[in-house]
């Protein structure tokens, strides 16, 4: 590539980048504040949550014209093409963890009317956290170009099933004690997995860094401890 081409599209990068770390900050802030919201019972906090996705969602929207536009303008070599398609896995992942953290928001919408489970909103709260600092990783290690820190990030996963195996067990318990736990151990339970699926984006953020960097898909299975196998439906209206 010319080096007036290769200033304009490192430019270019660097600009979409600033993009793809914003659209990570609303992210991680937007499941805190719902995990938040659940735990103080507080509705118009989990309502602004909800409206918020929306700027998550125009993000996603501009990154990916802008990675469009690079590649038509730009005809980037094979390596400066795999950054640029990395970008746009890394915000599609994003995107699909601000429609778990408007969930979790809407989801306290209704258990704020129910009767609270004793410590379930703490527990979640801290896996959420758990969850946001590997969110908060991947995105670093892929600015870095970290490989080592992404790797961790990819360990770190099977934590945060262990996480949520503990709390399944917990709604197990909670409902076979007493049926009228039933619905809002279910509203948690679905949650609970909403997190864990945010873990999930973590983690694939962070394999879409060890292949940036590598060359190559890491060749072993990552790190899973969800022992649940229950089916849960991802929706996200």
């Amino acid at each position: 590539m010319e080096p007036h081409i290769r200033s304009a599209f490192d430019k270019d990068l660097e600009g979409v980048q600033a993009l793809v770390m914003k659209m990570g900050g609303l992210v991680e802030h937007a499941l805190l504040r719902a995990a938040e919201a659940l735990e103080k019972r507080d509705e118009a906090l989990a309502e602004e949550i909800r409206q918020g996705d929306r700027a998550i969602d125009e993000l996603e929207d501009l990154v990916n014209v802008e990675c469009a536009r690079i590649i038509a303008l730009r005809a980037p070599t094979a390596s400066d093409l795999r950054t640029v398609l990395t970008v746009m896995r890394i915000v599609a992942s994003l995107e699909r963890s601000g429609d778990y953290a408007k969930n979790l928001a809407k989801r306290s919408l209704v258990l704020a009317q129910m009767r609270p489970i004793n410590g379930a909103n703490g527990s979640i709260a801290r896996m959420a956290r758990s969850v946001v600092g590997l969110l908060k990783d991947s995105l670093d290690a892929y600015i870095t170009r970290d490989l080592s820190l992404a790797q961790d990030v990819r360990n770190r996963d099977a934590e945060v099933d262990q996480m949520y195996n503990a709390l399944f067990r917990e709604f197990l318990t909670h409902m076979m004690e007493d049926p009228r736990n039933i619905t809002a151990c279910m509203h948690l339970h679905f949650i609970a997995k909403n997190i864990e699926r945010v873990g999930d984006h973590a983690t694939g953020i962070a394999e879409q860094v060890i292949y940036l960097v590598s060359g190559t898909a890491p060749a072993d299975d990552r790190p899973k401890n969800d022992l649940t196998s229950l089916p849960i439906s991802e929706t996200n209206s």
